[in-house]
């Protein structure tokens, strides 16, 4: 059949549809869509008729013309150019079925472009994950919030357990220190009488506690801290002192920096004593047993190794002797003191100057101090000592037959000089064995330093006014002899 010249750009070639002759008519894909496509113009249900439906792998003639929305092919042809059906078409073989509508017209007019099943899986796959995107973007936004009120909430627990454990170290603190701030003390001078010892070495806080447990001041802290209140703690000595009970901080401190509080004996011990009469002294004024002090072991005492006994080393001085100071205590400390005047003086040191021992020279002072004079006549009598003891003759010296007969006289009779004592320096040459006395610092000064001159002899002519002549004259020294026997009354 001729196909009219015009008509070939716009219908192109149509070929017939034949289905597949396996294929029954039933497996015919069916147009998709909610609704029918619209019935096709009577000009066109020749076309139609000739034409089968689409295979479902491609589009057919009527796809490729346009949906029903667009330009139809009726629309297209146009009823009023005078075609029929006729002559626009050839007419459908015999038997063909009946014209499907084209797959492409069974989308509805409201659905321009229909989405296909895995898009529309997709496009569900994406609305889902944008509301997980939009809850998790909620969630993201609440996120903080919660963490905030998370760590408000903890910052809360432990800003109570801060402040639960601030107050608690503060209650802590506030019980250690308020003895310091505020100790304890009593009111007024106190009363009854209480005795309490001071240790040497004590700090301001021993002493008020020893002052606390003899309940004389309510606290240690307090009596600390009138101490340095009024910056006397270098002030406070060792020692026995009698307090009151109940007695407030500060009057305390005020009596024990009086003396007169201060339980104590003082024993002054004149030079040139011998070692019983310095006893007897002690046990009178100390109230020390005789007994204990005759009984003391003088290897507990200090003694010097040169000494052989006690005697010449009780150094004469003032001793504060307290309650409770044995036997022992009270000589161990003369016995200090004299080793403290030995070091001064240079005892040992002189001693080799001289060519002595220690001993000799505590021996010669011994006899310096025994014979009496003033503190000028010292080194002239150490020097009548030297003078003999050079020359080879026996000293002679009246303390010395004193001392073996124990006695204490200014007068020395002939039948004395006799006595049988290694003592006594008339019947032998030399030192005697030892100290006769016990000498202070001026005569071992003395014994170390002698004055220069030729005397050998010397008498004490007046005793009471202290006088003493020297001579190297044996005649001078007769007549002294017979004046000092005349201010004696023996003459």
């Amino acid at each position: 059949m001729t196909r009219a010249p015009g008509d070939e750009d716009d219908l192109g070639d149509v070929i017939p549809f034949q289905p597949d002759e396996d294929e029954p008519e039933s497996a015919v894909r069916q147009p998709s869509g909610d609704s029918a496509a619209p019935e096709a113009p009577a000009e066109l249900e020749g076309a139609a008729g000739a034409g089968q439906d689409a295979a479902a792998e491609g589009p057919g003639p009527a796809e490729r013309l346009g949906h029903a929305e667009g330009l139809g092919p009726a629309e297209r042809l146009g009823p009023a150019e005078g075609l029929g059906p006729a002559e626009g078409l050839e007419p459908a073989p015999s038997g063909a079925p009946e014209a499907q509508q084209p797959a492409a017209e069974t989308t509805p007019a409201s659905t321009a472009h229909p989405v296909p099943e895995p898009e529309r899986a997709s496009a569900q796959a994406a609305s889902d994950a944008s509301a997980e995107g939009e809850e998790a973007g909620r969630e993201a936004e609440a996120e903080p919030g919660r963490r905030r009120k998370k760590a408000l909430r903890k910052a809360g627990v432990l800003a109570a357990g801060l402040l639960v454990g601030v107050l608690a170290l503060g209650l802590g603190a506030i019980t250690v220190i308020k003895p310091y701030l505020s100790p304890d003390d009593f009111e007024g001078p106190g009363s009854g009488s209480v005795t309490v010892r001071i240790a040497p070495g004590s700090s301001a806080y021993a002493i008020g506690s020893a002052l606390a447990e003899a309940g004389v001041v309510a606290s240690a802290e307090s009596f600390v801290r009138a101490a340095e209140k009024r910056a006397v703690t270098d002030r406070l000595r060792p020692g026995h002192y009698r307090l009151r009970k109940g007695m407030a901080a500060v009057a305390a401190l005020d009596l024990l920096l009086k003396p007169g509080s201060r339980v104590v004996r003082r024993v002054t011990v004149p030079e040139g004593l011998r070692v019983q009469e310095v006893f007897d002294r002690l046990s009178k004024l100390a109230g020390l047993p005789i007994e204990e002090l005759r009984k003391v072991d003088q290897a507990l005492v200090g003694l010097p190794e040169y000494a052989r006994g006690l005697e010449g080393f009780l150094f004469p001085a003032t001793y504060e002797i307290e309650p409770g100071d044995t036997a022992v205590d009270v000589l161990a400390a003369m016995v200090e003191r004299f080793a403290a005047a030995a070091r001064h003086v240079g005892l040992e040191e002189g001693a080799k100057r001289l060519k002595l021992t220690p001993l000799e020279v505590v021996t010669v002072a011994s006899m310096i101090q025994a014979e009496g004079g003033t503190d000028e006549d010292y080194p002239k009598i150490a020097r009548v000592i030297y003078n003999r003891l050079a020359k080879g003759t026996p000293l002679e010296i009246d303390s010395t037959v004193l001392y073996a007969l124990n006695r204490r006289t200014l007068r020395v009779t002939e039948s004395d000089t006799k006595v049988d004592s290694p003592y006594n320096t008339y019947r032998h040459k030399g030192l005697p064995p030892g100290p006769i006395a016990n000498p202070g610092e001026k005569a071992l000064l003395a014994a170390l330093n002698p004055a220069e001159g030729d005397w050998h002899w010397f008498v004490t002519t007046d005793p009471a006014h202290r006088i003493t002549k020297f001579t190297n004259k044996e005649s001078e020294f007769v007549r002294y002899r017979e004046e000092l026997n005349k201010n004696l009354g023996t003459s």
